[in-house]
């Protein structure tokens, strides 16, 4: 008669591997039509492992501070690459013009009122409250690609989806800053030492500007290695999207270690590197490997976001902060973007969709880790279970609409929602061009 022993651990991490990755390629397909996202899955999918009994390992993020911001960063930075090359418009001041008006105004706006709530009406201490608005008020880039623009010249780059898509790929660089500040005033001016010349100088200039020309050297070097060196070794020829990721690896590691902002130069480099042969096939093939790659993080962190949920995460939670975090999708965004639109020359429908889905997630996730693991503040726990929470209602709210609407959307400006062979972002790459 057959005996079962207890099976290795590493067979079983083998195991649901497996089941991760066919899910990262089959989910995507099944949930084209339906209201409901991919990362709503994810986090259901946690939930349930980490409530067996016989799982007794709890994944709660200020645990594994080092794990944790590692992990977010290396979602984010790959989610980036992606959004790059994924955007066909030509970068013009004017034709940008809608991603400038949710950077200078939206996202400001957003931390004023994020960091007033915090303080006047949560009880947090100003530097948490400044803290939980620079990390709750950027999009994110990597929930949000179900908004995005679809692979390189699938010609679904209508105004909402390339707002979406450009304000992801930048305002994490520009909240950076924020971010820096309250680590500033939490640690430098709480000594009573002189702070502001060195974070306007160094985390505002300096590291913008420093991140944006590094980007852009990386994408100049990368696009002429891939596309304009002698023909018969062209790396575009190998058909080998692994160049993104290594372009993704080389930007942000470069601008890291001269102190400049790693995000805000992958973004950079994936916009250079797409111009350097707007055209070329091998676009779609760097896309879509950095889309692979992204769904797989990405599920994995949504599956250890579920297990923490169920864990214990939210336990910190005042009834004021779940009310200020429903406030927060609610209110701040859907009011700080449409203020940003007002002018702005788009359909109503449109700009209302815009200041709709700023979604919050991943990238909020790595700013806490990032700020906590530099200074010690009382109401960390307090801000995870915040900001855990705020993800959770964006994810729930947004994923379970942004299929209706937008095909909504689509069908009243003309467009078949059907058209293409697969659906944009998290939908995965296109069946056939």
């Amino acid at each position: 008669m057959l005996q079962f022993s207890t099976p290795d651990p590493y067979i079983l991490w083998l195991t649901g591997a497996g089941v991760l990755i066919a899910l990262v390629a089959w989910l995507p397909i099944a949930l084209r039509k339906l209201p409901l996202s991919l990362p709503i899955i994810c986090i259901g999918i946690g939930a349930m492992v980490f409530s067996l009994p016989a799982v007794r390992w709890q994944p709660m993020p200020y645990e594994y501070p080092d794990v944790t911001e590692r992990l977010t960063e290396f979602v984010v930075i790959i989610a980036l690459m992606g959004a790059g090359l994924k955007l066909d418009r030509v970068f013009r001041w004017r034709k940008w013009a809608v991603t400038w008006r949710l950077l200078a105004i939206t996202m400001p706006l957003g931390i004023a009122i994020i960091t007033l709530i915090g303080g006047w009406w949560l009880g947090l201490g100003w530097v948490a409250a400044l803290l939980l608005g620079a990390c709750l008020a950027p999009t994110d880039p990597v929930l949000a690609a179900d908004v995005q623009v679809g692979p390189p010249k699938s010609n679904d780059e209508d105004e909402v989806r390339f707002g979406l898509t450009s304000e992801a790929g930048l305002n994490d660089g520009f909240a950076f800053p924020f971010v820096h500040l309250a680590i500033v005033l939490g640690t430098v001016a709480a000594a009573g030492e002189p702070w502001a010349k060195d974070w306007v100088l160094e985390n505002v200039v300096w590291e913008i500007v420093i991140g944006i020309g590094a980007g852009w050297l990386v994408g100049k070097a990368f696009g002429w290695l891939t596309f304009h060196v002698p023909a018969e070794t062209k790396l575009a020829a190998t058909g080998d999207g692994l160049i993104a990721v290594a372009a993704t690896f080389v930007s942000y590691g470069l601008t890291e270690v001269v102190h400049a902002y790693g995000f805000l130069s992958v973004f950079v480099t994936a916009l250079t590197l797409r111009r350097s042969h707007r055209d070329h096939e091998f676009n779609h093939q760097m896309h879509d490997l950095t889309e692979q790659v992204e769904r797989i993080a990405m599920m994995v962190l949504l599956i250890l976001f579920g297990g923490a949920l169920v864990d214990g995460l939210l336990s910190a939670l005042r009834w004021t902060d779940v009310v200020a975090a429903g406030v927060l999708i609610l209110i701040v965004r859907p009011l700080t973007g449409y203020v940003a639109l007002a002018g702005f020359p788009a359909d109503r429908s449109e700009k209302l969709t815009i200041a709709f889905f700023g979604i919050r997630g991943v990238g909020s996730f790595y700013y806490l880790a990032y700020a906590l693991n530099r200074m010690e503040l009382p109401e960390a726990d307090r801000l995870w279970a915040i900001v855990g929470l705020t993800a959770l209602f964006s994810i729930l709210l947004h994923g379970l609409t942004v299929t209706p609407i937008m095909r909504l959307l689509d069908r009243s400006h003309g467009r078949d929602p059907d058209a293409a062979a697969a659906p944009p972002g998290l939908q995965g790459p296109a069946a056939e061009r």
